[in-house]
């Protein structure tokens, strides 16, 4: 049995993991409210532009054009890969990073063996792991801060670099990885096609459109495939921030659940240790009961 020096040294070190884990959860917690808070207020924006984007296409019967959704064979692509720049959050990046792996194994497996995919990383964590791991793609680092100010106007740059990009045929398909974002407890990693816009079909008729025949028109003015040159670029980057919004909830979320998980190991430790030093205490007193016993019987036998 170890002992009490050891013991004592070793509740010392748990109980000062255990405040650092303690006052990592709460500024966690403090952090993810308002991550939360972003994300559910852009959500609804993000599903408004998308449910015009459905109705607009619904009436040009199938035949949008948009650069944007223009379907090529993919010689040249980019996988956008969104990572913390900070550990301590459970499986929270290799979960994301997985996403992104499965795709380019997968997907991107020819693109990348010529050499012809681009990794673009916005978070630290996800460029240390690629810049070792992938020597024949091509990894960008100009982002991995992007976090540090998630505004619009500034997430917005990013993506319009990465939709002239699409234009100028640099590359044929953009696919990013990220976390989407549920609760606290709950996220999931995800890899969505961003770059060409998939293909909508027109909503399914509901009860009243069946029953009348009726079916809604829309006049657009100037045109409609004028007013989409102007409303998907939008949609991308509404969609583009959203990507981001969710990963960083969902970063604070899983460190929180991490470090709330961590604070209650510590006290598990805590109380297998203290059992521990109470037995080695035990034991110290008994054998030096012991000692002044036979101490005395040998001066009475003296």
């Amino acid at each position: 049995m170890a002992n009490l020096k050891e013991v004592r040294d070793r509740i010392k070190s748990v109980q000062n993991t255990k405040q650092i884990t303690k006052a990592m959860k709460m500024v966690s917690a403090a952090k993810l409210r308002r991550a939360q808070q972003a994300i559910q207020q852009m959500r609804p924006y993000a599903d408004k532009l998308n449910d015009m984007l459905v109705n607009i296409l619904s009436n040009l019967d199938g035949d949008a054009n948009t650069s944007f959704g223009t379907e090529r064979p993919v010689v040249r692509a980019c996988q956008v890969v969104v990572t913390s720049n900070r550990g301590l959050a459970g499986a929270f990046n290799s979960n994301v990073i997985k996403a992104a792996v499965a795709n380019i194994d997968t997907k991107f497996a020819e693109v990348h063996e010529r050499g012809d995919l681009v990794i673009l990383c916005i978070g630290k964590k996800g460029y240390e792991y690629f810049k070792k791991r992938y020597p024949k793609a091509t990894i960008v680092s100009d982002y991995v801060n992007l976090f540090d100010d998630l505004s619009f106007d500034n997430v917005a740059k990013v993506s319009q670099i990465l939709m002239n990009d699409f234009e100028n045929g640099d590359f044929d398909a953009i696919d990013i990885a990220y976390m989407r974002f549920k609760n606290a407890a709950v996220q999931f990693p995800e890899n969505e096609q961003w770059l060409p816009v998939a293909k909508q079909e027109a909503p399914a008729a509901t009860k009243e459109e069946k029953q009348t025949g009726y079916r809604a028109e829309y006049i657009f003015e100037p045109s409609k495939e004028g007013l989409l040159e102007h409303l998907v670029p939008s949609i991308l980057k509404t969609t583009f921030q959203k990507y981001l919004l969710d990963t960083h909830a969902s970063e604070h979320g899983a460190r929180m659940t991490a470090m709330d998980k961590a604070t209650e190991n510590a006290d598990e430790l805590l109380r297998g240790l203290k059992i521990s030093y109470n037995k080695a205490r035990q034991e110290a007193i008994t054998n030096e009961i012991l000692e002044i016993v036979g101490g005395a019987a040998a001066l009475e036998e003296g």
